[in-house]
C-alpha cells in the first residue's frame, strides 16, 4: 500500500515539474511551487523504498522470502522484518480445508472463515455402487521447524492456494475414493464410520493404499424353521470387492504420494456429514421403520415372557406357602402323636410301679402273718389250756380278718404265665400260709 502510495506521490510531483510552466494562469496550480513538488517525490521516493524494504508479518503465517539477488529466508515469528524489495510467500500454519454439503433450499455453504479454503462436497460411490456427498473437515500443518524443507516446499508451489490446489486436495479426494472402495454404505452406517475416518486419515498422512480386488460370495440367508427351510440368494451372488494389499502385516502404499514428503502433517481429517442419494436414504427409511417394528415386537415378547415368568413365580410362591404351611400342620400333629406316646408311656411305667408296690406291701403282710402264727404256734405247743387257746384263735381270727380288711389290693392283677388253679384266687394268695396252716391245725386237733 505504501508503495503505491510512495509511486503516485513521485508521478504527481514530476508531472507538475514539467505542466506548471505552461499553465502558470491557473490559480489551483499555484499551491504545487517548485519545492513542494520536490518534496512530494522524495516524500514517495521514501514510501516506495521504505515498504519495498520491510514488511509486516500477520500472526499465524509462516513467510518464504526470495531476494532479488538468489537468496531467500523463512520468517516464522510476526512483526516487521526486512524485505529488501523480494518476493513474499505466506503460508498459515495450519490451513483449514473443508468440503460442505450446500443448503437444499438456496445452495448457500453457510458461514465460513476467510481463512478456510471451503468446495462443494463431491458425489463419491462406495464399494456396493451407493453414492453420497461427503462432507469433510480437514486441517494440515506445515513444517516450521525444518527451514530447508519450508523454503522448498514454497519454492516449488509458489502460493498458498497452489500448494492447497495441487497437493492436498488431490491427496484429499484420492483418499475418499480409496476409503470408499473398502466398505459398502450399509457398513458405513452399521458402525464402520470410525474405520472410515481411520483409513481416510491414514492415507493422507502416510501415502495412498494399494489396493487388490477379491471375489466376495454372499451367503445364503435361510428363511423358515427346521422343518421348512427355504434360502434366498441374488442373482448376483458374487460381488467384486476392494481390500488392503499387505506384506508382512504392513500396508502396501504409492510410492511419492503422501503429505509427509512435503513437510505437512495431518491434524484433522473427519467426515462431517454424509448426504446419501434419494434411493438409499428411502432404503434407509424402510430399514430404520423395519428396525423399529423388530424392537416393538422385541418388546411386546420380552413383556410376555416376563410376565408369564411373573406368574410362573407367583404360582411358586404360592405352593411354597401352601408346602409351609401342610408341614407346619404335620409337625404339630407329629408333636401331638409324641406325646401322647410318651404319655402313655409313662402311665404305664407308673402302673408298673404301682403294681410292685403292691407285690411288695402283700408280701409284707404275708410275712407278718406267718410269724404271727408260728408265735401263736409255738404259744399252743407251750401248753395253753383249751379256754386260753380259744380266747387266742377268737383274737387272731379277729386281728387276721381286721388285716385282711385293711389290706388293699391292686386294681389291675398281672398273673405270670402257667396254668391257673380252679380253686385258687388272689385272697389265697395274699393271706398267705399262715391261715391255710391254722385251718390245717384245727383239722387235726
Amino acid at each position: 500500500m505504501l508503495t503505491i502510495i510512495g509511486i503516485l506521490m513521485i508521478l504527481v510531483g514530476i508531472i507538475m515539474l514539467i505542466i506548471k510552466p505552461f499553465f502558470k494562469t491557473i490559480k489551483a496550480l499555484n499551491w504545487f511551487t517548485k519545492q513542494r513538488n520536490f518534496q512530494m517525490i522524495g516524500i514517495g521516493f521514501i514510501l516506495s523504498v521504505i515498504s519495498g524494504m520491510f514488511f509486516y508479518a500477520e500472526p499465524g503465517t509462516a513467510y518464504a522470502v526470495q531476494y532479488p539477488w538468489g537468496s531467500q529466508k523463512a520468517v516464522v515469528h510476526q512483526g516487521i522484518n526486512t524485505k529488501m524489495w523480494g518476493r513474499l510467500i505466506p503460508i498459515q500454519f495450519e490451513l483449514p480445508i473443508k468440503y460442505v454439503i450446500p443448503n437444499k433450499k438456496d445452495g448457500e455453504l453457510g458461514e465460513q472463515s476467510k481463512y478456510a479454503n471451503v468446495d462443494i462436497a463431491k458425489y463419491w460411490a462406495f464399494s456396493d455402487a451407493v453414492k453420497a456427498r461427503i462432507a469433510t473437515s480437514v486441517v494440515i500443518s506445515i513444517n516450521t521447524a525444518d527451514e530447508t524443507q519450508f523454503l522448498s516446499v514454497a519454492d516449488r508451489n509458489k502460493t498458498e492456494k497452489n500448494l492447497i490446489r495441487s497437493r492436498i486436495i488431490p491427496n484429499i479426494d484420492q483418499s475418499i475414493k480409496n476409503t470408499c472402495k473398502l466398505m459398502d454404505a450399509q457398513d458405513y452406517i452399521s458402525g464402520q464410520a470410525s474405520d472410515f475416518d481411520r483409513y481416510f486419515k491414514d492415507q493422507l498422512e502416510n501415502g495412498m493404499y494399494v489396493l487388490e480386488e477379491y471375489i466376495a460370495s454372499e451367503q445364503r440367508e435361510i428363511i423358515g424353521d427346521s422343518t421348512i427351510v427355504r434360502t434366498v440368494v441374488n442373482k448376483d451372488s458374487k460381488q467384486k470387492r476392494y481390500r488392503i494389499k499387505y506384506i508382512n502385516g504392513e500396508p502396501i502404499r504409492e510410492h511419492g504420494n503422501s503429505l509427509k514428503a512435503y513437510g505437512l502433517t495431518v491434524v484433522q481429517a473427519v467426515v462431517t456429514e454424509i448426504d446419501w442419494e434419494t434411493t438409499f436414504d428411502k432404503r434407509l427409511q424402510l430399514q430404520k421403520e423395519e428396525v423399529a417394528q423388530t424392537q416393538l415386537e422385541k418388546q411386546q415378547a420380552e413383556r410376555q415372557f416376563y410376565r408369564a415368568q411373573k406368574e410362573i413365580a407367583k404360582g411358586e410362591a404360592e405352593k411354597a406357602t401352601e408346602r409351609a404351611r401342610l408341614e407346619k400342620e404335620q409337625i404339630q400333629k407329629t408333636i401331638e402323636a409324641e406325646t401322647k406316646a410318651k404319655v402313655a408311656e409313662f402311665n404305664l411305667i407308673e402302673e408298673r410301679k404301682n403294681y410292685e408296690v403292691a407285690q411288695f406291701k402283700a408280701k409284707t403282710q404275708k410275712t407278718m402273718a406267718d410269724a404271727q402264727s408260728y408265735e401263736n404256734a409255738k404259744l399252743v405247743n407251750a401248753g395253753l389250756t383249751p379256754q386260753e387257746r380259744a380266747e387266742w384263735e377268737y383274737k387272731t381270727s379277729v386281728n387276721i380278718a381286721r388285716e385282711l380288711k385293711e389290706l388293699k389290693l391292686p386294681e389291675i392283677y398281672i398273673q405270670d404265665g402257667g396254668k391257673k388253679d380252679s380253686n385258687g384266687n388272689l385272697l389265697q394268695s395274699l393271706i398267705g400260709a399262715d391261715l391255710a396252716k391254722k385251718m390245717m391245725t384245727g383239722q387235726s386237733q
